[in-house]
């Protein structure tokens, strides 16, 4: 894409500006009918349309001589930055112009633009005089524009300036500009997807796209940046240094290709490749939501208001109907507390010294620590609830295309009145707004401060966690201001650290909904799987676990750690138990009727899995044991270990289901996921959370 550059003279200084329907500027700036104009002298438009990027960055330099003073040290820091910045700005102009170095541009014929408005007609030919001399000693010789075509200019000029309804000429009335400002609020969209958005509004939304987006632009409500540009901040004079600016990648992400679009060799990110081509000369839109501040609530714009007390039930009311335990409803009282900005009762408001996870700081991050099968998603609920009612949007984010479409009817049933949007790859809702968006973590690269409440699921798991990527997407689609909620029964080890040290607030779920305490795993010797395959022979003790597993009705998660022994395996055991074919499976995340076989154990036609850590999250059966095979091998650690012991005892009716490791020797991952199930176990246990009957059967 390419867009015009112009330099705008406004209450004395001059702006540098990029439009990509020019137009919509000179009717904006120029045409008697907005108060912006009262200030605006003149404007010089670059004859020529530049490659987005380019236009951007030279904009974005502009800006720094504006700044000036902080880049360069020295006695006339603001001078010397600001002619630095200035002379790399003509120095990229030049690099992108023809060669007959013409300076200026308007409505093709309109050259030069001056602001007129209120003189008198001495006045006027006094300016006019005087912008003719400066125009004669420094442009003249380099423009190539002739006395005569300046007056004529000038002319153009003051014509412009008395006719009415000026506006018109930009093509797109203001109602059009808010249609679009509203359907991309919060949003961070590319071109294409701005365009198919605003069609997806209404017949006739994306006729005048450019023209709707660019009025909007002038107006405030959305942001026109390049998709790929230089690291904001940087000296003027320093390396050009690009970034996606919707994935947040660096230059080790970023490939140089010949463009079609723009002509020249130019940038685009691999990292976000599968969502659409970023890069520097295509355009990309970001959306401003403007909150619960819009509603009277406090606040400025973009910024997150703090609950008050008059306007707010009190919080044992709200809870009361949602039928939470005794532990999910302390950690949810702390959590709504924390997420209306309030101190829980009896206690000081929790400081949070700095942010730990290396995350935009004006993030409120809350850690809600819950075992598997805590019953996270009632718990969220009540949270949900609280920014509902303020009119506020909230969105709850999970890795896992599966998690997002089992909470999708659930969230329905919670809140049968409000809109609720998911997305993922493919969704049919892509462009729906909702009061509660559910979607996949990779969907959020299309959002940009759209959310009043982030609720973050399963951050521990595969593929957020370790994929810095998405977390920056995470981060951009929160609100300057907003809470985020944390869910994990097994956090990474630096946000454990922080919770520890008081430096992330958080709240801890020991225990499941019934009350019961986690089942312990116990530790046993036995050879590892690829030995057992070579040898077609199961020790005594794994077939002694497994019939007693099966003689009391329960099914049977069996994890191997690779997915070519998944099979083998499964063999084996029908032929050394002497089991039916039908009640022994195995899958994977490679096996095309893995969504089959996983409701066939959801309805026990199959007793024993067979699988990899692809079912470690996600899969509840009422009445189930846990069998993991070399336990010490490098690919579980101590998170998988405890979320695949997570998969037993889920259930009021069956809650003292077995776990075992299997493993030639014991490490240090098997060793800290039992002590990680006997602290919460203990935790519980002192906190009052577990049934007496628990505690007398608890192994812990």
């Amino acid at each position: 894409m390419r867009a015009y550059l112009y330099a705008l003279r406004r209450n004395g200084k001059w702006e540098g500006r990029v439009t990509i329907a020019p137009e919509v500027d000179r009717a904006y700036w120029f045409g008697g009918s907005h108060a912006a104009q009262e200030h605006v002298e003149a404007a010089w438009f670059w004859k020529e349309q530049l490659p987005l990027g380019q236009a951007c960055q030279i904009a974005e330099w502009w800006r720094m001589g504006e700044r000036g003073g902080k880049y360069i040290r020295g006695s006339d820091r603001r001078g010397r930055a600001k002619k630095k910045a200035e002379k790399r700005a003509v120095s990229l102009l030049e690099q992108g112009a023809s060669s007959d170095k013409v300076w200026v541009d308007g409505l093709i014929e309109l050259e030069c633009m001056i602001r007129l408005t209120g003189d008198d007609a001495a006045t006027s030919a006094k300016r006019g005089r005087s912008w003719r001399l400066w125009f004669k000693r420094k442009k003249r010789r380099e423009s190539g524009i002739t006395e005569a075509e300046l007056a004529r200019l000038l002319a153009c000029a003051e014509l412009w300036r008395r006719e009415p309804n000026g506006a018109a000429r930009g093509g797109v009335d203001a109602a059009a500009a808010e249609r679009a400002a509203s359907l991309l609020s919060g949003r961070a969209l590319l071109s294409g997807e701005a365009r198919e958005l605003l069609g997806a509004g209404g017949p006739g939304a994306a006729a005048s796209w450019r023209e709707a987006i660019q009025l909007a632009a002038l107006l405030g409500r959305v942001r026109l940046r390049g998709a790929v540009a230089a690291v904001e901040g940087g000296r003027p004079d320093a390396r050009r240094r690009l970034r996606c600016r919707r994935c947040g990648s660096g230059e080790a992400r970023l490939r140089r290709s010949r463009c079609l679009a723009c002509g020249r060799l130019c940038s685009y990110c691999e990292a976000c490749l599968t969502m659409g081509r970023s890069r520097e000369c295509e355009l990309l839109v970001e959306g401003v939501y403007e909150p619960l501040a819009q509603q009277g609530l406090g606040g400025g714009r973009g910024a997150w208001p703090a609950a008050r007390e008059a306007e707010t039930a009190p919080v044992a009311g709200r809870l009361a109907h949602w039928g939470l335990s005794p532990a999910q409803l302390a950690a949810t009282e702390e959590a709504l507390h924390f997420i209306e900005g309030r101190a829980v009762q009896g206690r000081p408001k929790l400081r949070v010294s700095r942010q730990p996870t290396g995350e935009r700081s004006d993030i409120r991050n809350f850690l809600l620590w819950a075992v598997t099968g805590a019953g996270k998603t009632e718990m969220v609920f009540p949270l949900v609830e609280s920014v509902l009612r303020r009119g506020g949007r909230a969105l709850i984010a999970s890795p896992r295309r599966d998690v997002v479409l089992e909470l999708d009817p659930r969230i329905r049933r919670a809140f049968p009145e409000a809109a609720v949007v998911t997305l993922y790859g493919g969704s049919e809702q892509r462009w729906e707004r909702g009061d509660i968006t559910l979607s996949t973590t990779h969907q959020l690269f299309r959002f940009h401060h759209a959310f009043d409440l982030v609720i973050l699921d399963e951050i521990d798991a595969y593929p957020y966690h370790g994929d810095p990527l998405l977390k920056y997407a995470a981060d951009k689609s929160c609100l300057p201001g907003a809470p985020r909620l944390l869910l994990s029964a097994t956090p990474p080890i630096e946000l454990q650290r922080a919770a520890k040290r008081g430096e992330l607030a958080h709240a801890r779920v020991p225990v499941r909904y019934h009350r019961h305490p986690l089942p312990v795993p116990i530790l046993r010797r036995s050879p590892p799987v690829h030995a057992m395959l070579s040898s077609g022979k199961l020790p005594a003790s794994l077939q002694k676990v497994i019939q007693a597993s099966l003689d009391r009705g329960a099914q049977l998660f069996l994890f191997v750690q690779r997915i070519a022994q998944s099979e083998p395996f499964a063999a084996l055991l029908r032929d050394k138990l002497r089991l039916p074919s039908a009640l022994v499976a195995a899958t994977s995340s490679q096996d095309p009727e893995r969504s089959s076989k996983v409701a066939a154990f959801r309805t026990a036609d199959i007793r024993v899995l067979v699988t990899t850590t692809i079912l470690e999250r996600g899969v509840t059966i009422p009445k189930s044991d846990v069998i993991i095979m070399d336990a010490d091998g490098k690919l579980f650690d101590e998170a998988s270990l405890v979320q695949m012991a997570g998969r037993a005892g889920r259930n009021a009716a069956d809650p003292n289901g077995s776990v075992s490791f299997f493993a030639p020797e014991r490490n240090q991952s098997q060793l800290r996921a039992v002590r990680h199930i006997r602290t919460m176990n203990r935790f519980a246990r002192a906190r009052g959370f577990l049934l007496e009957s628990g505690k007398r059967g608890s192994r812990s």
